[in-house]
């Protein structure tokens, strides 16, 4: 569905955001990119929805397609119109806005009434806390009601890839397991691909079937997600364990980018 092939950006045509990066999502599958802060997660995703000139980015080499068709030049919208949706980071809903006109912003590109009826009517079984608030503005939800409130408004344009950038930042655990326990359902049960990006390794490789791990604008690992969860590298540097099991301490841990198998 999704192919990215040797992909080099540059912010503000000086910072080189990411340098070379190739991977794939095929049809039916979460996979997860995972990644430190400024590894070029974010950067990435940007690019396949093509927000280059609000973020100040630019391609300069490689190329996105989807679904064999080339869209490193295409449009925001045009993009969403083929069926690519961005939750963003830190949900961004329109805070004076109440719920329901936020869901009715995220269905601009449905031409169909019935099938924004049915999207709604999806979204509300999905997320029962957001009927009680449909009429509530939309900064007065709670952070967990706000990203639950961006993933519904991203389901109701009927994406077929839908990328998801932090979805469990700064939630409640009991929140996190229940957006989770959604994506899992939104993926199988709707036929909607993921591209989840992440840096809780446990959570994101736990539902994924293929992952990669990003750092500093590179691919650095990839594989089955359960492959990824035993490997040392992904013990250590993401789940702070040493090769027995045991924590290590976080001056162990955050230099970790000096092993040179790591940059290979």
């Amino acid at each position: 569905m999704l192919n990215v092939k040797n992909l080099e950006a540059t912010y503000n045509d000086v910072v080189l955001a990411l340098k070379g990066i190739s991977f794939e999502v095929l049809e039916g599958q979460i996979v997860a990119l995972l990644g430190s802060n400024g590894a070029g997660k974010t950067t990435t995703l940007n690019l396949i929805s093509g927000l280059t000139r609000a973020q100040n980015l630019k391609i300069e080499k490689g190329i996105i397609e989807f679904r064999g068709t080339e869209i490193n030049r295409f449009q925001p919208h045009t993009i969403v119109r083929k069926g690519i949706v961005q939750t963003p980071e830190g949900r961004r809903v329109f805070k004076e806005l109440t719920v329901r006109e936020n869901l009715v912003a995220g269905s601009y590109t449905s031409k169909n009434r019935n099938a924004y009826t049915e999207a709604m009517k999806k979204i509300l079984f999905y997320f029962p806390i957001l009927e009680k608030r449909l009429n509530q503005l939309a900064g007065y939800l709670s952070g967990g009601e706000q990203q639950m409130l961006a993933f519904g408004r991203s389901l109701i344009s009927g994406p077929v890839l839908l990328m998801m950038d932090e979805p469990s930042l700064g939630l409640a655990p009991m929140i996190v397991e229940e957006i989770f326990r959604i994506i899992v359902k939104v993926n199988r049960d709707d036929n909607v691909t993921i591209l989840l990006v992440e840096q809780n390794a446990n959570i994101a490789f736990g539902i994924a079937s293929h992952g990669y791990v990003m750092e500093n604008g590179k691919i650095v690992l990839d594989g089955p997600s359960d492959e990824l969860l035993e490997s040392q590298d992904v013990k250590e540097f993401y789940l702070g364990l040493n090769a027995v099991g045991t924590r290590k301490s976080y001056r162990d841990v955050k230099h970790y980018k000096k092993r040179k198998r790591w940059l290979s």
